[in-house]
């Protein structure tokens, strides 16, 4: 019998491989809009981070997010981010 393998994918700020159900997804929709994904399942390019502020912080600092979308994200929406993150209990 085989070994079910567990999809892991990269969070933006620390780099890190994790498995994909501890990260949240920040989606890009078809319509342009970034957003949060906390259900993993709106459409559009996903990319991922760690529940963790710091996390956030490293990948804005980075340029990750912005480069994984192909669009400048701005201070207000990473602000958005920030708060939405806080009040995340996983």
């Amino acid at each position: 019998m085989a070994v079910k393998k567990i999809p892991e994918r990269m969070c933006c700020g620390c780099g890190l491989m994790k498995p994909k159900k501890e990260l949240i997804r920040i989606v890009k929709t078809p319509e342009n809009e970034i957003k949060l994904d906390c259900t993993g399942r709106l459409n559009g390019r996903g990319a991922y981070i760690c529940p963790d502020n710091a996390c956030l912080a490293k990948a804005k600092k980075s340029g990750r997010i912005e480069r994984s979308f192909e669009c400048k994200i701005n201070d207000e929406l990473y602000k958005e981010f920030e708060n939405e993150l806080s009040g995340k209990i996983l």
